[in-house]
C-alpha cells in the first residue's frame, strides 16, 4: 500500500489536491481543521469518490453540504485491490473512531448466552462479552429481561445443569434441582454422557430456533417409547413437547420457507439514521434489534455496508441470507467476506416484491417507529438541557455535564470516580477512576481537590472541558471545587454547581442545587425534573465510585488475607477459595479438611488456619 499526504500541500486547496488524487483503489481520510480525522471511507476509484464530495454547493444535499465544510484536508491510501481497502477502512474506522462515521457501539453490554461443548457436563452462562474461545454463543439479546426468559424455558424444559462451574466442581451432594426432577445432578451422580448429550443437542436447536424440528423430534421419541411400552418416558417427552409448542405459540410465523436470515431496514432524518434488525430463524421472528447513529458522510448504501461490515464481524451466528432495503455498497465483496467468516455461503437480496419485499416492509415500519420514538425521547432530554441554561444562566446549552464522587472505607482504599452526561445520556466511555495518591487519613474535601486537580490541571491535556461540573455535597464541597478551579485560571471555561441532600431534621423536602456566591438553593421551578435529571447524575457517579471502591477492597481483602500467607500462592488460594468458596469457610474447616485438599500438606494447612485466626477476618469473599 502506498499513501499519499496532503498535508504538506497547504497552499493548495482541496480542489488543486483532488486533481492530484490516483484513480486507483483505496481509502480516504477526511481532516478537520485541527487535523482530526473526522470520515474514513474507501473507493474503488479514488478521484471519482473524492470528487463527489467537492461538487458545488447546490449539487449536494443539504446535510452533506454542512459536513463537507467541516473538512480541511484529506490523506488517501492506496490498496491492491478493493477487498484490501474493505479491511483497512474497517481497521482505520476502529482506530480513528471519526465523528461522521457509522460506528456500532460495543456489544459487551448486551448479555449473551454462552455453552462451552467441550466439556462432558456443559452448561449455560450468561456473558457480555463473545470471544472466540471454541464456546457456542446464542444472542446477543436485547435486555436481560430477555435472556432470563430463555433461560427460564430451557430450565423448565431440559434437564440441563444449572450450577454453575464452581458449584460443580465442589459440590458433595445433589442440589434441590435434582429433588425435584428438573437436573440429572452430573455433580454428584453418574450420569451416562451420550444421554445428556443428546439434551445439550436438544438445547442447541431450540437456542437456533429449531422449535419446530425439535418438537417433530420429541414427538418421534414419544411414540416410540410409548409402542415399546415404556409410558413413564413418554410422559416425560409429551411433557416437554407440550412445553415448547406453548413457546412456539409465541413466537411469530414470518415467512413459510422456514429459512434463516437477517432483515434490515434503515430509517433517517437529516440527523439521525436508525437500523432495525430483525432476526428471523425457521420463518419465525425471534427479535429485533435497533442501533442508532447521529451525523454521517455515508449514503444510505455506504451505511448498509459499513453496518454489514461491523456487525457481523463478532455475531455468534451469520444466516445465509441478509436481506436489505437497497443495495449494500460493495455486496459482491461482503458476500465473499461474510463467506469466511461463517464458513458457509450468505447471500445478501434486496428485494422489490414478493414474500422477502413483505419482510422489509415489515422491517421498515419498525424502524420508522423506532426512529420517532427516538427522536421524541432527545428533543425531552434536551428540552431539559435548554430549561437548565435558562434556570443556571448559561450562555450555551449544557450538552455535557461531568460529576465527581469519592469511596473509602475509615480512609482505606480511597478511590473517586467521575462520570460524564453527554446530551442527557451516560456517556460510558469517558467516565474515569482514580486512586487516591496523595492523602492518607478520612478527608472527603481532599479527595476532591486531588482528583480536580488531576482531571483538569494539565493544561490542553485537560480539555475538552465540561459545560457543567456538577459537585456531590453540600457548600463546603462546592467552595472546594471553586478553590481549586480558580488555581488552576480555568474557571471561566465552564459552571460550577454542587447537588446536596435534603436535611430531613429541617424538614426539607428535596434536594438543593448551590452556585457559587448565592447563599440560597438555586430554584429549578415547580416541575421535577430538572432536579430529578440532576440527581440521576449525582446517583451515577456515586454508584460508579462505591463499585470501583468494593473491587479495590476486595482486591486487597484477597490479597492480604491469603497471599501473604507463606506457601500459599495463586494455585492453592484457588484451591481453598474454589473448594469452600468463602474465607469464613475457610476459616470454620478442620485443620483435616485443609490438608486433604489437592497440593495442600500439613505445614500449609496450619499457617492457613494460624493466620485466619488470627486476623480475625469476618468479611465473606467468594
Amino acid at each position: 500500500m502506498q499513501l499519499q499526504s496532503r498535508t504538506r500541500h497547504q497552499a493548495l486547496s482541496l480542489h488543486d489536491r483532488l486533481s492530484m488524487v490516483s484513480n486507483e483503489p483505496g481509502v480516504y481520510l477526511m481532516k478537520d481543521a485541527g487535523g482530526k480525522v473526522i470520515y474514513v471511507g474507501k473507493a474503488r476509484n479514488l478521484k471519482k469518490r473524492l470528487g463527489s464530495y467537492f461538487k458545488t454547493t447546490d449539487q449536494l444535499n443539504i446535510k452533506t453540504g454542512v459536513l463537507v465544510k467541516k473538512i480541511s484536508t484529506f490523506e488517501t491510501i492506496l490498496t491492491g485491490t478493493e477487498k484490501e481497502a474493505l479491511i483497512l477502512e474497517a481497521t482505520l474506522i476502529k482506530r480513528y473512531r471519526p465523528r461522521y462515521n457509522v460506528i456500532l457501539k460495543d456489544d459487551k453490554r448486551y448479555p449473551s448466552l454462552r455453552l462451552y461443548v467441550n466439556t462432558p457436563f456443559p452448561n449455560l452462562s450468561v456473558v457480555r462479552k463473545i470471544k472466540k474461545d471454541g464456546a457456542m454463543y446464542f444472542g446477543p439479546y436485547s435486555s436481560s429481561q430477555a435472556v432470563r426468559q430463555t433461560l427460564k424455558v430451557i430450565h423448565k424444559t431440559f434437564k440441563l445443569r444449572k450450577c454453575k462451574t464452581r458449584d460443580f466442581k465442589g459440590r458433595a451432594r445433589p442440589c434441590l434441582n435434582h429433588q425435584i426432577g428438573s437436573c440429572l445432578a452430573p455433580c454428584c451422580l453418574d450420569v451416562d454422557k451420550n444421554r445428556y448429550k443428546e439434551i445439550v443437542k436438544e438445547v442447541i436447536l431450540f437456542l437456533k430456533g429449531r422449535t419446530p424440528g425439535l418438537i417433530l423430534k420429541i414427538k418421534k421419541e414419544m411414540m416410540a417409547a410409548a409402542e415399546q411400552q415404556e409410558y413413564e418416558r413418554a410422559a416425560v417427552l409429551r411433557d416437554k413437547m407440550l412445553a415448547l409448542e406453548k413457546t412456539l405459540e409465541k413466537q411469530i410465523a414470518v415467512s413459510n420457507d422456514f429459512k434463516d436470515r437477517d432483515v434490515l431496514a434503515l430509517a433517517g432524518t437529516p440527523d439521525f439514521s436508525l437500523i432495525t434488525l430483525l432476526i428471523i430463524r425457521g420463518g419465525f421472528l425471534l427479535g429485533s434489534r435497533h442501533f442508532t447513529f447521529s451525523e454521517t458522510l455515508s449514503t444510505d448504501a455506504e451505511v448498509i455496508g459499513t453496518f454489514v461490515r461491523q456487525y457481523y464481524e463478532h455475531a455468534p451466528l451469520v444466516p445465509g441470507e441478509i436481506l436489505a432495503a437497497v443495495p449494500p455498497e460493495d455486496a459482491l465483496l461482503l458476500e465473499d467476506w461474510l463467506k469466511s467468516e461463517r464458513e458457509e455461503k450468505v447471500k445478501l437480496f434486496w428485494p422489490k416484491k414478493g414474500e422477502k419485499a413483505r419482510l422489509l416492509q415489515i422491517a421498515f415500519q419498525n424502524a420508522e417507529n423506532e426512529l420517532e420514538s427516538y427522536i421524541a425521547s432527545v428533543n425531552a432530554q434536551m428540552d431539559i438541557l435548554v430549561r437548565l441554561q435558562e434556570k443556571l444562566k448559561m450562555d450555551n446549552i449544557p450538552e455535557c455535564i461531568e460529576c465527581f464522587d469519592s469511596s473509602s472505607l475509615s480512609g482505606k482504599e480511597a478511590v473517586a470516580g467521575m462520570v460524564v452526561f453527554e446530551k442527557g445520556k451516560p456517556n460510558r466511555s469517558l467516565y474515569r477512576k482514580y486512586r487516591i495518591r496523595t492523602v492518607a487519613a478520612q478527608d472527603d474535601y481532599a479527595y476532591l481537590a486531588e482528583v480536580l486537580k488531576r482531571r483538569y490541571g494539565q493544561g490542553e491535556k485537560s480539555r475538552p472541558f465540561p459545560d457543567i461540573l456538577l459537585i456531590d455535597g453540600g457548600k463546603g464541597q462546592l467552595n472546594m471545587a471553586v478553590s481549586v478551579i480558580n488555581s488552576l485560571k480555568i474557571e471561566e471555561n465552564f459552571k460550577i454547581v454542587s447537588i446536596a441532600k435534603k436535611d430531613e431534621k429541617k424538614k426539607e423536602t428535596q434536594d438543593k442545587i448551590y452556585e457559587p456566591g448565592r447563599a440560597n438553593p438555586v430554584n429549578l421551578g415547580r416541575k421535577k425534573d430538572l432536579l430529578l435529571f440532576l440527581e440521576r447524575i449525582r446517583d451515577e457517579s456515586h454508584r460508579f465510585a462505591v463499585s470501583f471502591h468494593r473491587k479495590r477492597r476486595i482486591m486487597t481483602y484477597k490479597r492480604s488475607v491469603l497471599d501473604s500467607i507463606p506457601g500459599v500462592g495463586k494455585k492453592r488460594r484457588a484451591t481453598l477459595l474454589g473448594h469452600f468458596g468463602s474465607i469464613k469457610k475457610i476459616r470454620a474447616a478442620r485443620l483435616e479438611e485443609l490438608c486433604a485438599l489437592p497440593g495442600m500438606n500439613r505445614k500449609v494447612g496450619k499457617a492457613v488456619k494460624n493466620a485466619l485466626v488470627s486476623k480475625g477476618e469476618t468479611g465473606t469473599q467468594n
